[in-house]
């Protein structure tokens, strides 16, 4: 791919990307505009729609605790990964 090719590339795939941000930002504020119309409400129906709500109970491992507290153990069941990531800047 010559530059100007990926110079083309680049700049589509930013305005893509910018399409993709006043979407999300756009279905966020109906988002939110729904949840304010159901209150406390876990349900709600709507024409042919079914809108729910609900708490959900979540359990996560500390693991900035569990280094402070007993570091031997955080390093001997401690995972390395690694990925690629990309930027665009």
């Amino acid at each position: 791919m010559s530059t100007n090719e990926l110079t083309t590339k680049i700049r589509e795939l930013r305005e893509l990307q910018a399409l993709i941000e006043e979407a999300q930002t756009e279905a966020d504020t109906i988002r939110d505009a729904i949840k304010a119309h159901m209150g406390s409400q876990e349900e709600l129906r709507a024409g042919e729609y079914r809108m729910t709500w609900k708490v959900v109970k979540s359990s996560r491992f500390d693991t900035a605790a569990m280094k402070k507290a007993m570091p031997d153990a955080y390093a001997a069941f401690c995972k390395t990964t690694e990925t690629r990531r990309f930027c665009l800047a």
